[in-house]
């Protein structure tokens, strides 16, 4: 790193000191975080406030550079060996000690022991570890996965293992372009993928086992919700799944579905149903979080739906050697070795480090802004922004309404955003499926003006059609065509399944 760029501000990598404090802590504390990180530099002889360049006195400056050296040597463990230079600014010097990326973590401070000296750096602090990061940090440092240790405390037998085998292999099958290609899961591959160990001649599950099989002895959720406006201030529906990986990825992929705007697309008479936010996507996104998780970690996967925005989050920091930036070039770092095998083989990934790329091509080709990757300290964030509530094309009808959300009772869980007033209380609602026939059925004027501007940009649209951008039931629509019909907006043409609704032509009066 140049120390142009060094200068240009404290970051996750730089960090300022002005002089070297009396207390060495207060920068090795900083020297371990850096080494069970990405590494970074303690730059001295610069206020971090104003980013003034103040310099060492010519005559400390190796005696400085000594001490800095000693304090980080003598004061970590395992051994930080950092690689301290000097240099000229304006004719005023500066030290730069730079901590490579540790291979032996967790680094700690000698004399606070391991659970109170471990210390990472999170947007650009230094903070102490929690338990969690460090049993991560620990994994890192024997260059193993989580996934493929022992879980303790569960056994397995025949029958189970050819119950995963036969769950494995019919979800690669229904994924399977060729499904006759797929060869069926045996014992030996679980064995080779990590799934199962070998531990005194007997067979016992990893913690992979746990996870594909949707025991609780790892804690895997996935916990979504939808929110009225951009925070959490206002919930509107929100669930929680659990259960095998392809179970959290069917049910959280179907809600997003179920609680995102879907518009339609005609080409002459053909209708193609468009979703806001590209459902492959999503659905890359929800795989990519559930099989890179951090499962040391038992915060769950939280999946949240915002006026402006789908957020997916995922436990865990960034492993080893990744960076967002890196992620977003293309190159995979496998957290889960054990899950990432398992997974190619479902066809739920196809090369690693593909996914993402997937995405960023997706959404960029629908029309939305560039994904936001945030965080990669504590967890990782991915924003989509949709772009307002219509999906359009040159050549057809334009809605952009979100699907009814309904549970199996068919009463509505995830409102629309225009059905809440300002204080999150429900104005329009759709009543259950099995209402009474003499129910009353409020027809609302923004109702009205979206079957209307229907009508205007296609010759005809059908009941259908109507359902589908209002997001209401059946007979909701037939009223509010009905009503148009009645004060002479629209017109009904044909009969039985060949009916269809079209704009009324407005008469003229003649001049007199």
């Amino acid at each position: 790193m140049s120390i142009k760029t060094l200068l240009n501000g404290e970051s996750k990598n730089v960090e300022y000191k002005l002089t070297p404090p009396s207390r060495s802590i207060n920068y090795t504390k900083t020297a371990v975080a850096f080494a069970n990180g990405q590494g970074g530099c303690l730059v001295f002889g610069v206020e971090d406030q104003t980013l003034r360049v103040v310099g060492i006195a010519e005559d400390k400056v190796f005696t400085v550079m000594d001490s800095i050296s000693d304090a980080i040597v003598n004061s970590c463990e395992p051994l930080i060996i950092p690689d301290i230079t000097m240099h000229d600014v304006n004719g005023k010097t500066v030290i730069v000690a730079e901590i490579a990326p540790g291979l032996q973590r967790p680094y700690h401070i000698k004399s606070l022991g391991q659970e109170q000296g471990t210390f990472v750096r999170v947007a650009g602090t230094t903070r102490q570890a929690d338990q969690p990061t460090i049993r991560e940090l620990t994994i890192e440092g024997s260059n193993r996965s989580f996934d493929q240790v022992q879980c303790l405390g569960l056994s397995v037998t025949e029958k189970d293992i050819e119950a995963l085998c036969a769950s494995l292999t019919k979800t690669a099958k229904n994924n399977a372009e060729d499904p006759a290609k797929v060869k069926t899961v045996t014992e030996k591959q679980l064995l080779q993928w990590g799934v199962l160990a070998e531990q005194d001649g007997q067979l016992v599950p990893t913690n992979a086992y746990a996870i594909l099989t949707g025991n609780t002895a790892v804690r895997s959720v996935v916990q979504c919700g939808v929110f009225k406006g951009t925070t959490k201030a206002v919930f509107v529906d929100r669930r929680e799944f659990t259960g095998t990986p392809q179970e959290l990825i069917e049910e959280s992929y179907q809600y997003v579905l179920r609680n995102i705007h879907m518009g339609a697309r005609f080409k002459g008479v053909y209708r193609q149903d468009v979703y806001e936010i590209p459902p492959d996507a999503i659905r890359e996104l929800i795989v990519n979080a559930i099989v890179h998780r951090s499962y040391i970690d038992h915060s769950s996967i939280q999946i949240a739906i915002y006026d402006d925005r789908l957020e997916i989050t995922s436990p865990g920091r960034l492993p080893l050697g990744q960076t967002i930036e890196r992620m977003k070039q293309g190159y995979s770092k496998i957290r889960n070795e054990a899950l990432a095998s398992a997974f190619e083989y479902m066809g739920y990934i196809e090369h690693w480090g593909s996914g993402i790329l997937r995405v960023l091509q997706e959404v960029r080709d629908a029309g939305l802004p560039e994904p936001e990757f945030l965080g990669g300290d504590t967890d990782l964030r991915i924003n989509i922004y949709r772009n307002g509530s219509e999906t359009g094309s040159d050549d057809g009808i334009v809605t952009g309404l979100r699907r009814d959300s309904l549970s199996d009772d068919g009463i509505v869980t995830g409102l629309r955003r225009d059905s809440l007033s300002d204080d999150g209380i429900a104005e329009e609602t759709t009543s259950k499926t099995n209402a009474a026939p003499n129910a009353t059925i409020t027809v609302l004027p923004s109702q009205k003006e979206r079957i209307l501007d229907a009508l205007r940009k296609n010759v005809s649209i059908s009941i259908s059609d109507a359902i589908r951008i209002l997001g209401v039931q059946e007979r909701q629509a037939q009223r509010i065509l009905k009503s148009l019909i009645e004060e002479g907006s629209a017109v009904k043409i044909g009969a039985a399944r060949a009916t269809r609704y079209a704009e009324a032509k407005k008469r003229t009066e003649p001049h007199e």
